[in-house]
């Protein structure tokens, strides 16, 4: 993008970026090299309102060392940042045209002689001066711990490929027989919040954790990333669901977008948007708080989503429920579902998530693939006793699977195959047991297994192919749409 020329060209671009923003702050300066002390005075502007404008000193300013487009791409990179351009005249000229609420100054500028104080007076804003709190200078840390996996914490067993006869050089050949698959995604909505804070100590009026929150980030969660995840993978994606008209719901739309993923939303105006929040100190998870509601949708927006499946049913040829029990998926929807998928010969795969809620995987008939975690099974069969053989290869009876794989966690996964009238069974350990975040393993591998066993590629092999998925998103914090070269990457590591 060009930088504007003028201070009117400034506000002209901002208006069509602004959307409604109520309160504009403003901050100026060289910013040769963005370090920490930046960030904490972006982090304290930001935080003083709700749309953040830098304005970046053009080279004949005293004190530039680094080319203006160089700084200018610094600053952008910054996420507080909502919008940033090269300053070509004094910064009292342009706060005089933008007018915003607030402009943001060094501490250190406090006793000087400041020329945007009579502005910002002229039509009642507020000049602010601070540097930020200290505990800002860790947040490039925590954008490494969001954004970069560290996949050398990954292990893989060949002992299996050799039980198999496969070589785990040969997957890549599997992970290309998945790209152009079409997939459906079908199962609830959930955008994931981090929160990751600064512990500040104990509180003294009770026996209380205190902590002051330094970076908040969202996710596209639930079934949305398993979309995502088959996009990633190299599907076209179709993905149905149920949300309430709401900011969250908003926010999701704009990121399945970007992702490159066709969703097709049906509200429910008597649900808010699932939305979990995760307060994190020092890389574990202290509180989380839910915002949902888990009675079944009602019949409109439903019938909605079946019309809209059945136009699709053509133009499919994998369907994933991916139910996380918060009443997009009731019994009736989900024959109906399973009905037409099996009249269109369509492969279908499902996981139903009991984490702080109740579920039942087996009520999913007929799927080619069913993962449930071990508590998961054990509620599907009321059995709380039995081996794990044993539970998976009942479960498989009930719920007429072809596949059983049941995930335990840093233990592995049970794989249950069907094998002529009996079944068999293997075992593979954990990939990475020093995990970020495994609050994506189960999506991650329910994704990428189900896509192999979709385009051909047997259990064995397709197990394999999920768990190096789930190794690769556990590596990372947050819900991030897997890839492709991911995968790739860890199959051709040594």
């Amino acid at each position: 993008m060009n930088s504007p020329t003028s201070a009117v060209q400034a506000i002209d671009e901002l208006k069509t970026k602004i959307k409604g923003a109520k309160s504009i702050v403003f901050v100026s300066g060289n910013f040769n090299v963005v370090h920490p002390g930046h960030l904490r005075l972006l982090r304290f502007a930001a935080e003083c309102g709700d749309f953040l404008v830098v304005g970046i000193h053009d080279d004949s300013r005293p004190g530039v060392s680094v080319p203006e487009a160089m700084r200018l791409e610094g600053v952008r990179a910054i996420s507080l940042v909502d919008y940033a351009f090269v300053l070509r005249e004094s910064a009292e000229t342009f706060i005089a045209t933008l007018k915003p609420a607030v402009v943001v100054k060094g501490k250190e500028h406090e006793h000087r002689d400041n020329p945007e104080a009579a502005v910002t007076a002229a039509y009642g804003g507020k000049l602010l001066f601070s540097s930020g709190e200290s505990s800002f200078s860790s947040l490039d840390l925590l954008h490494r711990e969001y954004f970069e996996a560290n996949f050398s914490t990954i292990r893989k067993p060949l002992d299996f490929g050799a039980r198999h006869a496969f070589e785990v050089s040969s997957l890549k050949q599997d992970l290309a027989r998945m790209q152009g698959l079409r997939v459906m995604v079908i199962g609830d909505l959930i955008v994931d919040e981090y929160i990751t804070c600064d512990p500040l100590g104990m509180s003294q009026e009770d026996p209380t954790i205190v902590v002051t929150p330094i970076e908040h980030k969202k996710f596209v969660g639930g079934a949305g990333i398993v979309a995502a995840h088959a996009k990633g993978l190299g599907a076209e994606v179709r993905y149905f669901t149920v949300t309430g008209r709401d900011e969250t719901a908003r926010f999701a739309h704009e990121k399945l977008h970007e992702y490159g993923v066709h969703l097709e939303a049906f509200i429910d105006e008597s649900r808010p948007t699932t939305l979990k929040q995760r307060y994190r100190a020092a890389g574990k998870t202290l509180l989380r708080v839910s915002h949902l509601r888990q009675h079944d949708v009602p019949a409109e927006p439903l019938s909605q989503m079946l019309k809209a499946v059945k136009r699709s049913m053509d133009d499919c040829d994998l369907i994933v429920f991916a139910d996380f029990n918060y009443g997009c998926l009731p019994q009736l929807l989900v024959d109906e579902l399973v009905a037409l998928g099996r009249e269109n010969g369509v492969t279908m795969v499902a996981d139903s998530q009991a984490s702080s809620q109740m579920s039942d995987v087996s009520r999913f008939r007929g799927m080619s693939l069913i993962t449930p975690t071990e508590r998961e099974a054990r509620l599907a069969m009321r059995d709380p006793h039995s081996g794990l053989v044993v539970l998976a290869e009942a479960l498989g009876e009930k719920a007429q699977a072809g596949n059983v794989v049941i995930t335990l966690g840093t233990e592995g996964l049970l794989v249950n195959a069907r094998s002529g009238g009996g079944w068999t069974t293997d075992r593979l350990p954990a990939f990475n047991t020093a995990a970020k975040d495994p609050a994506g393993a189960g999506d991650s591998f329910l994704t990428c297994s189900a896509m192999a066993l979709c385009a051909g590629v047997d259990i064995w092999r397709s197990a394999y192919l999920g768990s190096l998925a789930a190794a690769c998103q556990v590596a990372r914090v947050g819900n991030i749409p897997l890839k492709q070269s991911d995968i790739t990457a860890e199959i051709e590591a040594p």
